[in-house]
């Protein structure tokens, strides 16, 4: 004898899920501790591009140097904003500051408000790949001066400067070194987002 029980859903009856089988809804169980590490590296981002720009337009020296033309030594100094590629370089860093500290303000507020998780992490990922290349080439252009400066290029007969500019060049050396670490702080963050987007978007 052919049963005539129909499925619940062909009846027109209302189907009651159970408490198991209820989907689940809003960010990912573990979405807040994702963002507790995006806070810290943002602030580690916010710290490290903030130190970098300090160090650089504090990078100031005067020494006395025989300049062609005149008889005897001058006073000759020497300053960041000499160098096109370091002006570059703190304008480049202090754009990432301010982004840091923007995005460590909407990273704090994810975590109050978990619905606006996801779309904050997109935006992230977008726009942390772009202030990465924007701090790397920042970081790379001053490396290149930098060196210059320390080693000179004999092909081309550009003198080293760093043996007479001391404080200067460690000063660039410093910052170069601390955007160095950004750039890498901000490597960690696009991982980050794109392993919190895995989560949230199945299969």
């Amino acid at each position: 004898m052919a049963s005539t029980d129909k499925p619940a859903a062909e009846s027109g009856e209302p189907v009651v899920l159970t408490k198991s089988e209820v989907p689940p809804s809003g960010p990912p169980p573990r979405a807040a501790d994702c963002f507790a590490v995006d806070v810290a590296l943002r602030f580690l981002l916010f710290a490290s591009t903030l130190a970098a720009v300090l160090v650089m337009v504090t990078a100031k020296q005067t020494k006395s140097v025989t300049v062609p033309g005149f008889p005897t030594p001058g006073p000759v100094p020497a300053k960041f904003n000499h160098s096109p590629a370091l002006i570059y370089f703190v304008v480049a860093l202090s754009v990432a500051c301010l982004y840091s500290l923007i995005t460590l303000v909407l990273s704090l507020s994810a975590i109050l408000k978990p619905v606006y998780s996801t779309l904050f992490v997109f935006h992230f990922a977008l726009l942390d790949v772009i202030i990465l290349g924007l701090v790397a080439s920042a970081t790379g252009t001053a490396g290149g001066v930098a060196y210059i400066g320390l080693k000179g290029n004999s092909h081309v007969r550009w003198n080293k400067v760093c043996n007479v500019y001391d404080k200067f060049c460690q000063h660039i050396g410093s910052s170069v070194a601390i955007s160095l670490f950004a750039s890498v702080v901000l490597v960690l963050l696009v991982l980050l987002s794109i392993y919190s987007l895995r989560r949230r978007i199945p299969c």
